[in-house]
């Protein structure tokens, strides 16, 4: 279904109508039409890789490997959930008490109905596909909204999918606020939402109305630790890596750096040398350096330029929308810098006098998406990862963890509820029905009154 033109309000009831009556049919139920559906999504992503790779670069100003690595997890998580999707899908006996004897109890999980899936812009194919999976192999219908700011890449899932997955079954809508208000005043059976937490309480106010169930996924300002036993170089390596992928623009990317007092002047200068090594000495003119999506974003990220001292970086072009990959020192613990999060290819770096005082930082702020934490003491990684909350902790890297399949991606707390990935999609875009199945032949009298103290002292014994 495309309702990418035309009265695109007006035709959202209808497209969710439609929706509705083909799940009604039960086709989506079937395990041979759900892993069949994902070889087609899986055919889409390898025969239209350059259209897609194109929109990415039209876009966000992708270079071609980060374009290739956004693909590449989709490519990744579809072959995981194809190879094990039947094993997930087997109903999971469970062990039950005497009374119920002769009985079965078991787990069996069934679609939920018609999902929604609303994604950001900044890895508009990774967020809007990657549940997507999920939600196809739990045999659900979905509608999924991307988002404007991208256009070529939501033109591109307009074109697409109705080409390669059942448009009985899927529909894209495209839009802004109005269409994704309309959406939202829809009956859905469950909707998955990444952005702003500020979107996410309108999400769920909707959501609310209809008792729909929600999974948010937030972002948040994701710390990074620095002890001081750490290999300070590898990890500058890593950290300038994940954070300035997309300039910065993912939900993932380090937001800043505590870093043990006495490893800091060491630490800023070699994350200098990987922001060189990576860019060379003017990053603009570097192909593999992202621009801001926007203005609007741009002119937010230049006012967090003085709110600190910049070590490194700090150059911009508006007309271009460059921002170049800044470090900065000495930002108070009340500037902008250090309360939002940056979003954008802007690093604090700030020194801490132990590692317990990183672990009170953290824990004063709102549970952040990810912690990344660099050390190679074993007792170090304990006390971080037992004694702070967020929704993962990676060790010594940043940003690979959304590699493994198995691992839940998702917030806790301001950064979000539930997860999805692999595994996790099918269980979220599931529901656990509790099947307990009887004999009529056996059927203990001690159940039923009258009740005394005998039938008492063998139901004890049967719970």
């Amino acid at each position: 279904m495309d309702v990418s033109e035309g009265d695109r309000t007006g035709g959202i009831a209808q497209t969710v109508a439609g929706l509705r009556r083909a799940f009604a049919s039960g086709d989506t139920r079937s395990l041979d039409w759900r892993l069949a559906q994902l070889a087609r999504l899986a055919d889409l992503l390898h025969e239209r890789e350059p259209e897609l790779r194109e929109a990415l670069a039209a876009d966000l100003g992708r270079c071609p490997l980060e374009a290739w690595f956004e693909l590449g997890m989709l490519d990744r998580q579809l072959r995981h959930v194809r190879r094990h999707l039947r094993r997930w899908a087997k109903p999971e006996r469970v062990a039950n008490p005497l009374l119920t004897w002769p009985g079965k109890g078991r787990i069996v999980r069934e679609p939920l109905g018609v999902a929604l899936i609303i994604a950001p812009w900044n890895a508009p194919f990774l967020l809007t596909l990657g549940p997507l999976i999920g939600a196809i192999a739990a045999g659900n219908c979905a509608v999924l909204k991307p988002s404007e700011i991208a256009p070529r890449s939501s033109a591109a899932l307009v074109r697409l999918l109705p080409e390669y997955l059942d448009p009985a079954c899927f529909a894209v809508v495209e839009g802004a606020v109005p269409e994704t208000a309309a959406l939202l005043a829809q009956r859905f059976d469950h909707i998955l939402f990444t952005g702003s937490q500020r979107v996410a309480r309108v999400v769920m106010e909707a959501a609310a109305k209809r008792l729909t169930p929600v999974t948010l996924e937030l972002g948040g300002k994701s710390p990074c630790l620095v002890a001081r036993d750490a290999d300070v170089r590898t990890a500058a390596r890593r950290i300038a890596w994940a954070k300035f992928i997309n300039a910065g623009q993912i939900c993932i990317a380090p937001d800043h750096v505590l870093v043990d007092a006495r490893r800091r002047d060491e630490l800023l200068e070699a994350l200098t040398g990987a922001i060189g090594d990576f860019y060379g000495s003017d990053p603009r003119t570097s192909p593999d350096f992202q621009r801001i999506v926007n203005r609007g974003h741009f002119d937010r990220l230049t006012r967090y330029l003085d709110d600190g001292d910049i070590v490194l970086g700090g150059e911009r072009d508006a007309d271009s929308l460059f921002i170049a990959p800044t470090l900065m020192i000495d930002v108070p613990e009340d500037a902008p810098a250090m309360q939002e999060e940056i979003f954008g290819p802007i690093l604090p770096v700030v020194a801490v006098p132990d590692l317990e005082a990183a672990i009170d930082r953290v824990n004063a702020r709102p549970r952040p998406l990810t912690l990344y934490l660099f050390t190679n003491d074993r007792a170090t990684r304990r006390r971080v990862i037992e004694g702070t909350r967020s929704g993962g902790v990676c060790v010594n890297d940043a940003f690979v963890q959304l590699t493994v399949p198995d691992l839940p991606f998702g917030g806790v707390g301001a950064s979000g509820m539930g997860a999805y990935q692999g595994r996790w999609s099918f269980e979220t875009f599931s529901h656990r029905k509790a099947v307990l199945d009887r004999s009529s032949r056996f059927d203990l009298p001690v159940r039923y009154p009258p009740y005394d103290d005998r039938k008492l002292r063998w139901l004890r014994r049967l719970m």
